[in-house]
């Protein structure tokens, strides 16, 4: 194991960071609230409307339909409640099969577990940790086999239901090539935009290409409801099976507790909504800033041999949601003493998510070759990428 005292790159790299950022301690990624976030939330608890039911979530939802260009957008608890809820409504069913990154956070394969559905895991592009979808054509077409219900897994017999590409760091997969695969194998396709508010391909919005689309607003994503998600559709009646869905399935109303099915208690409250909206207006600036820190970081790191940032891809526009250093593969041993150099010198970095297939709870779920996910995994450090880090 290399450690700090004869790793190459962790002593200019920490010079690097102080150079950009002067003394720590820096957060990975620290929420900025610069507008009218406590105008809002006081005026929740000046009228008394801080739970489920308010004006704040109405607006909220106008704010992301019309920014994203969905016709659609339901506010919920947080991202992961999002995704459950949308698998729901794409029809997966238990014992289905979900394809979805080995590279992810969690939360994307919980979301399938919910179901009652088994993560199918799929490998990333070797040029950005995303879905790669050329290799994912050539594994379907060696796997999956279309039938009068859709398409199956030859090998387990289970229905593939769904993928769900994730768009990671704010970087948008080839969502049209993935489209294109997902509608020949009759596969709907889910899109987790969680890390992407903001992020267009070809000037459309991360999350309206799929069937249907999440987006997540925890503390450090780019906008921030404290906790908080969304479903983005343009199809009404997804729409308002989704409202139904996320509050508990309740029928309306004037007095009586009326249920019609198994629901969730998922839907955003005010207090949330409120804050989601003072930051939603500031959001166009937030992306500025987080792509002058991008051209700051190339500008620092350029001549740092031996690492390379992960870029925008064709046709992208990103909201660089998080900073990402890749290592060249000789110098993967590292990463560690990289990690430890940077955090003990105040600047919060980290390594990458755990491959999903590595986790126990995973570890059966089927599975095409992972190289290129294992590969980003041992090499790949995310740097401080917080909207605040520099002005716009």
């Amino acid at each position: 194991m290399t450690n700090i005292a004869t790793s190459r790159l962790a002593a200019p790299l920490t010079k690097a960071l102080a150079g950009l950022f002067g003394p720590g301690p820096v957060a990975l990624h620290e929420p900025l609230f610069a507008g009218r976030e406590r105008d809002y939330v006081r005026e929740c608890i000046d009228t008394g409307w801080v739970s489920s039911v308010g004006p704040f979530v109405d607006r909220f939802e106008r704010y992301l339909a019309t920014y994203t260009g969905a016709r659609y957008a339901v506010a919920v608890v947080n991202g992961t409640a999002a995704l459950h809820v949308a698998l729901l409504l794409a029809g997966v069913r238990p014992d289905d099969e979900v394809l979805v990154p080995a590279l992810t956070f969690i939360a994307t394969a919980n979301a399938v577990s919910y179901c009652g559905a088994t993560p199918h895991f799929v490998d990333s592009d070797p040029h950005l940790p995303a879905i790669d979808v050329e290799a994912l054509a050539a594994y379907l077409g060696d796997i999956a086999e279309i039938g009068p219900d859709g398409c199956r897994n030859r090998h387990s017999g289970a229905r593939i239901a769904a993928i769900v590409p994730v768009h990671i760091f704010g970087h948008v997969v080839a969502i049209d090539r993935l489209i294109e695969l997902a509608t020949r194998y009759k596969i709907a396709v889910v899109e987790d935009a969680a890390e992407a508010i903001g992020s267009r391909f070809q000037d459309r919005h991360a999350g309206t290409f799929g069937r249907l689309g999440t987006l997540s607003f925890n503390g450090n994503k780019t906008i921030t409801t404290g906790g908080g998600g969304a479903i983005l559709t343009d199809d009404d009646a997804l729409a308002k099976r989704a409202r139904h869905l996320t509050t508990t399935a309740k029928v309306p109303h004037a007095w009586e507790f009326i249920h019609d099915e198994i629901g969730y208690n998922y839907r955003l409250p005010n207090l949330n909504a409120a804050l989601g909206c003072a930051q939603l207006e500031q959001l166009d600036g937030f992306i500025a800033r987080k792509r002058g820190l991008a051209a700051r970081y190339a500008h620092a790191l350029g001549g740092l041999a031996g690492v390379t940032l992960i870029a925008e891809p064709a046709a992208c526009r990103s909201n660089y949601w998080l900073q990402a250093l890749l290592l060249d593969r000789e110098l993967a041993g590292e990463r560690n003493a990289i990690l430890r150099a940077t955090n003990e010198a105040g600047y919060m970095t980290r390594s990458l998510w755990r491959p999903m297939h590595r986790l126990p709870m995973y570890a059966a779920c089927p599975r095409m070759p992972l190289p290129a996910a294992e590969d980003f995994e041992r090499r790949l450090i995310n740097l401080p990428s917080g909207p605040g880090l520099i002005h716009g």
